[in-house]
């Protein structure tokens, strides 16, 4: 059975055409120049299953797979950026049984009816909307257009796809240039133009959620920065909520994360519930969240680090925590004594995690630094580790039970582990704690010969080692996997608020 485009738009002559099988259903947008149709044709044919090219195969964008699709995505959409999966929308399923409630500490957030079925209009044909969420880190600023399809009122939206894209620096780094700050995401709202249809541009919310690089900045500049970016917001077509950007409490990236990891690996459903814990390192600040599986731990746990909800007719009680001033490039300040200092004009900061004849220039949080290696001291991984050691020792909790636990971490964990190739960039890997450790040794005592990739790549895989070690307590065993990825979807907190965004909106679907 044939079934002709939901959608099509007209571009220059040429009509997207969208072929669907039903069964094991397979998308092709083809293009018919306007020259090859008769007198009066809207240009809505279905075509041939005869394997003929269309009329611009380089314009053409092919999905394969058992589910059904959106419509014909526009030519000028980059395919090197979309992702498909039948994967049902995360948190829909997680939160629609029931009316629950995710209390943080005094705090409440409630996700009532996510997905309720009388907001279902009744429509025979699939129906198709979008979210956009941006990740204002402190290293960059990342766009997530997300999309979604409804193929009926009586079932949950399936999540289709993700379009992804980042820029750099983040926007802390235009602390003093809040305009620029705020051009850099425009660039990036215009690929959402691209990617939105037109008729859906004033259904589709926009927001943007800073994480731990606008918590370092003093109130006054953040607030600046928020304001341009509300304006670039408001100037676009799209729904622009009252709340439209904010800067996100640092626990909340560590709660969705975890849903989003555990859910898109079944692990919360079923009768035998494994869940995994989530490690997450950013450039200002790290999350460290787990399902506790003894009472001791809820018992030893400072009350705020305990986060409470229901789902699947089942309470759980997460334990999680954001460490702000422990992400990998405010662990650099701290290790060459430049964190929360003013830095005096020409003042040099040293380290032995850095070659020794090192001399350069380093702008994070838009404060520029001089940084180089110990020209007459000690270098290599005893005397680096030492200096580490200061940053995190005692200064973070370690509940027992996580020595034996599994974990997936993310972010920087992951980028330095393919940067030394302990994983595979593109696939990921697990890896024990101890494999940070031995990579720290040999980079730090042949730093020279590393330096070129990263000068502080020594520096970095090190504190990677003391943070997992000495600040969290893991064993040297245990099992880490490593992913940017689960069913291609990123494992980032965004997917979760961008459901909590639509929820809080009311929006129909």
């Amino acid at each position: 059975m044939l079934l002709p485009c939901d959608r099509w738009q007209q571009r220059g002559g040429l009509t997207d055409w969208c072929l669907t099988w039903i069964g094991r259903m397979e998308r092709r947008c083809e293009f018919l120049p306007e020259e090859k149709r008769a007198p009066n044709d809207t240009g809505i044919h279905q075509p041939l299953l005869n394997g003929d090219q269309p009329a611009d195969a380089s314009r053409v964008r092919i999905y394969t797979g058992s589910m059904t699709v959106d419509p014909c995505l526009t030519a000028s959409s980059d395919p090197g950026r979309m992702t498909s999966s039948r994967l049902p929308v995360l948190l829909a399923l997680v939160f629609s049984s029931l009316s629950p409630v995710l209390s943080h500490s005094n705090r409440e957030m409630w996700f009532q009816d996510l997905f309720p079925p009388n907001t279902c209009p009744i429509n025979a044909k699939t129906k198709t909307f979008y979210g956009i969420m941006f990740d204002a880190g402190s290293t960059g600023t990342r766009i997530h257009i997300y999309t979604f399809v409804q193929k009926s009122p009586e079932i949950l939206p399936e999540l289709e796809g993700e379009i992804f894209e980042s820029v750099k620096p983040g926007l802390s780094a235009y602390a003093d240039q809040p305009e620029k700050g705020a051009e850099s995401v425009k660039r990036l709202l215009d690929m959402a133009i691209d990617a939105v249809p037109p008729h859906l541009w004033k259904k589709t919310p926009v927001v943007l959620k800073a994480t731990a690089g606008l918590r370092l900045l003093s109130e006054e500049k953040a607030q600046a920065l928020l304001s341009e970016v509300k304006e670039v917001f408001e100037e676009s077509p799209f729904l622009v909520p009252e709340d439209s950007v904010s800067i996100m409490d640092g626990s909340y990236e560590g709660i969705l994360a975890w849903i989003t990891v555990n859910f898109l690996t079944g692990q919360l459903s079923g009768q035998n519930q494994h869940t995994v814990g989530t490690l997450d390192l950013g450039g200002a600040s790290t999350q460290i969240t787990f399902l506790p599986r003894f009472e001791e731990t809820l018992k030893e746990s400072p009350t705020d680090f305990l986060t409470s909800f229901e789902m699947f007719n089942s309470t759980y009680k997460l334990y999680t925590h954001s460490y702000l001033g422990f992400g990998l490039k405010a662990a650099r300040l701290a290790t060459l004594g430049a964190l929360n200092t003013e830095v005096a004009d020409r003042q040099m900061f040293r380290s032995s995690c850095l070659p020794k004849q090192l001399e350069a220039e380093w702008h994070f949080g838009g404060v520029k630094y001089r940084y180089g290696g110990n020209k007459e001291g000690e270098t290599g991984f005893k005397p680096c580790y030492l200096e580490v050691l200061k940053v995190v020792k005692g200064k973070l909790h370690q509940p027992d039970e996580i020595r034996g636990s599994s974990f997936y971490a993310f972010s920087y964990y992951y980028d330095r582990a393919a940067d030394t190739n302990l994983i595979d960039y593109e696939q990921g890997g697990v890896l024990e704690v101890r494999d940070f450790e031995r990579k720290a040794k040999e980079v730090c005592d042949n730093m020279e010969r590393f330096s070129s990739a990263s000068p502080f790549l020594c520096m970095d895989l090190t504190y990677i080692t003391a943070l997992l070690k000495e600040g969290f307590g893991f064993r040297d065993n245990t099992l880490l996997q490593l992913t940017k990825k689960v069913n291609n979807i990123e494992t980032s907190w965004t997917l979760g608020a961008t459901f909590h965004l639509l929820q809080s909106l009311g929006i129909t679907y």
